[in-house]
């Protein structure tokens, strides 16, 4: 018998999931006195190096026994959590659906269940491929809750690339629903550990579709279940979910994630998300504009305001710019999370302004540099800053700003307290002086990291050195312990023996008061000769050529730096979470290019 396997009472309070061991705690960062500036509502430049005092001292506890599907649900039980709505879902076809803290506690266990009746033993992996719905946490923290790991995908994979990860995974149960399935029947056949279909939606009866794999409607199968054994009670450092990253072979690479990586999360909940702060309120509203199947959103937008006890609003169906700040007024929320682009496309299509969103107090971005003038534009219009996240699927978000010091312009803002962040050199592992480019590295025993990349020992080998994970991520500090973020080494342009930061290039090209985006990379004209190139999107009504902004470039940016060749395009390539797709980036969607 496997030992892993023996199913234990769960720990009760007091026992182990709120019994707490000190792990070492990080230093503070940035320890130059001097008084701290009002940092209030709206606040966005710092003009002048100004000195500031260490955040406060972060420490690390890590109990003897965590789950994140237990922290996200049964934890809010007989507290006055527990009533409060927990998830709405608004989808274009399906209408509204909600569900209390009860309720999806309820509906997570009675999943955890069902895999236990299916035979699914802790740590076989659980594929799920759903739409924005409330099936989506309930496949998601109750396969967590088994015990087993939960592999989150993208509804817009092709039915091969879901085949692959089935595969790659060794997925023993695949969640999707009745829509997506008969495009996915066909692909699925010959893997051995595939054993399980679940099927979301009304009215879907069991079957076999003759492959091997039996097929259950997912709401029948839980409706049979009265009862359910207590969640497995796994330790923070057991896996708990894998995603899928792009890979440098061409195939997507899996990211294996423990439970401890939610008390990861912890410092963002008050240095990017302003939970629990000073007259921050208790019930926060959060809207966010993704799909669950991104890292970056599976955190932000369920995880994280679950684990606090928030209520989650999400979209399922089309992305309409006038929809968000609907959303935002119909349900009062309190905080909205996108990308850049979805506030750029706001503040273009729209005529909103704060007064269309009376309770929105708080707006967070990732995903993509968000631009000066982007956020001077929503100041104005909504009178609040945006605080922007770098994070990566390895660690999440890790840096960020803050409502603690002001937004210096083009900057990441600060590593966040605990997390212990050093630019150094990756060969010789040494510190780098401020002002000077390193690579981003983190502690390896830093909670919110990755446990290793899945059936990739040599990769993880590479990432982890001498006690430090290196991120592949390049930045340097300034003088006021800001950090402004120069991009993966990956993403860096190699033109004529000069390593060029695309993100650099980008921030001072959206400077120009008519470009509204803009997206830098390299043109590969032939072997050894890589053009440094710019895409633009310029604002509503903006009449700058492409010449005039090639010449706004050499005027603003170092010679090696500077674009060679504009494209002006209509609008860029985006994933459905509406992230720039830089390989999709060709002349071929220019409207209109420079001369010269």
């Amino acid at each position: 018998m496997n030992t892993c396997d023996i199913e234990r009472p769960l720990p009760q309070a007091g026992e182990g999931w709120g019994e707490g061991k000190p792990v070492s705690a990080a230093p503070s960062l940035f320890l130059t006195p001097g008084p701290s500036p009002a940092c209030g509502k709206g606040e966005k430049t710092l003009e002048t190096a100004v000195s500031f005092p260490p955040f406060e001292p972060w420490q690390w506890n890590l109990p003897n026994r965590f789950n994140i599907g237990v922290a996200c649900t049964d934890v809010h039980l007989g507290t006055p959590v527990q009533d409060k709505l927990a998830m709405i879902v608004e989808d274009d076809e399906l209408g509204v659906s909600t569900a209390t803290y009860r309720q999806l506690a309820e509906a997570t266990s009675r999943f955890a269940q069902l895999l236990r009746n299916l035979g699914v033993r802790t740590e076989d992996r659980v594929l799920i491929r759903l739409p924005n719905s409330l099936a989506y946490p309930t496949a998601f923290l109750g396969a967590m809750k088994r015990g087993a790991i939960a592999v989150p995908t993208s509804t817009l994979l092709t039915a091969e690339e879901v085949a692959y990860l089935a595969k790659d995974s060794g997925a023993a149960v695949l969640v999707t629903d009745k829509a997506m399935w008969a495009g996915l029947r066909d692909k699925l056949h010959g893997l051995e550990s595939l054993r399980y279909v679940l099927l979301a939606g009304e009215g879907v009866p069991a079957f076999y579709n003759g492959n091997g794999l039996k097929v259950l409607g997912l709401e029948a199968s839980l409706a049979t279940i009265d009862t359910w054994d207590a969640p497995y009670p796994t330790r923070p450092q057991d896996p708990a979910y894998l995603v899928y990253t792009s890979g440098t072979t061409g195939y997507p690479k899996g990211v294996l994630h423990a439970h401890r990586a939610m008390i990861g999360r912890e410092p963002a909940s008050k240095y990017w998300f302003d939970f629990g702060t000073e007259g921050a309120p208790e019930d926060d509203r959060i809207v966010h504009s993704g799909k669950f199947n991104w890292t970056y959103v599976l955190g932000s937008g369920l995880m994280d305001p679950l684990y606090r006890g928030k209520t989650v609003i999400v979209h399922e169906g089309r992305n309409d710019a006038e929809g968000w700040i609907k959303l935002i007024a119909k349900h009062a929320a309190t905080l909205f999370i996108g990308v850049p682009t979805i506030y750029r496309q706001i503040l273009q299509k729209t005529a909103f302004t704060g007064a269309d969103a009376p309770t929105l107090r708080h707006c967070m971005s990732a995903g993509e540099h968000l631009s000066d003038e982007m956020l001077t534009l929503w100041r104005e219009r909504f009178g609040m800053d945006i605080y922007e996240a770098v994070g990566m699927s390895e660690v999440s978000y890790y840096l960020s700003e803050n409502r603690f010091r002001p937004i210096k312009p083009g900057s990441a803002g600060f590593p966040q307290p605990g997390h212990g962040v050093k630019l150094l050199d990756p060969e010789t592992l040494g510190e780098v002086a401020t002002g000077e480019e390193g690579m981003i590295c983190l502690p390896a025993d830093d909670p919110g990291l990755f446990l290793r990349y899945w059936n990739l020992p040599e990769e993880t080998g590479k990432a982890f050195k001498e006690g430090w994970f290196l991120t592949g991520d390049y930045a340097r500090f300034d003088e006021d312990g800001y950090i402004w973020f120069l991009g993966r080494k990956d993403d860096i342009i190699n033109s004529f023996g000069y390593r060029v930061s695309p993100h650099e290039i980008e921030r001072v090209m959206k400077t120009h008061p008519a470009v509204a985006d803009c997206a830098a990379t390299g043109e590969e004209l032939a072997a050894d000769k890589v053009l440094v190139v710019a895409y633009v999107v310029l604002h509503a009504g903006a009449t700058a050529t492409p010449d005039e902004l090639l010449a706004f470039g050499r005027e603003h940016l170092a010679g090696y730096k500077a674009p060679r060749i504009v494209y002006q395009a209509a609008d860029f390539p985006c994933t459905k979470n509406g992230k720039i797709i830089r390989k999709q980036l060709r002349p071929e969607i220019a409207v209109a290019r420079s001369s010269n």
